[in-house]
Order: C-alpha cells, then structure tokens, then sequence
C-alpha cells in the first residue's frame, strides 16, 4: 500500500526517427508546463539507442490516478501536443499508470 498519494505514469510512443525534431518542437513546451506543475516530482525522458524513434518517459505526480485524470491531462496545453504529435505515431501509445508504493521501496540519489 502507498504510503502517500502518488502515481507513475510510463509512456512509450513510436514514431519515425526522421520525425524527432518536429515531435521535440511540440514537446520542449510541453515539457516544460509539466515541471512546473507543483505535483510533479520528476519527469525523465528516454530514448531507445536501437531504434531512435522510440521514445519513453516517466512521470512522477503526488495525485492519485483520478485525481490526474480529472485534474491534469485535461490542462490546456496538451491539446495542441496531442493534435499535433499523434499523427506522428507508427503504433498506438502505451501508457501504464502505476500507484507509487513509497517507503521502505523508494531511493532517489541525486
């Protein structure tokens, strides 16, 4: 059980490689409103060394899924990142929403 209110959110998406500098254009802004958001503890994105066009990030929120739902993806930035980007897509976004477990299972090193 979590010891406090927090989610993970891992999203994997798959576009064409030649396609990174204008979904990068969309993103940076993206990006950029989401760490500022007070609820956001981190964000890291990831980038596959195999096929470049594979993309994958983790987001670390303190809000329970319904809460994230209702109260974050709606935010009015992610309309033109999402109108924008998924056309870019080859396959279907995967995303997992997973419920942080906290302590004794959470080490952060910086």
């Amino acid at each position: 059980m979590a010891s406090e209110p927090g989610l993970s959110l891992h999203v994997t998406i798959y576009i064409d490689p030649a396609n990174l500098p204008n979904f990068f254009e969309y993103m940076k802004p993206v990006y950029e409103a989401v760490i500022a958001e007070p609820e956001c503890r981190f964000f890291e994105l990831y980038q596959s060394p195999e096929d470049p066009g594979t993309l994958s990030w983790v987001e670390d929120w303190t809000m329970t899924p319904q809460e994230f739902m209702e109260k974050q993806i709606t935010k009015e930035y992610y309309k033109e990142y999402f109108a924008a980007t998924e056309p870019m897509f080859l396959k279907p976004r995967e995303v997992k929403i997973l419920n942080r477990l906290g302590a004794p299972y959470f080490t952060a090193k910086v």
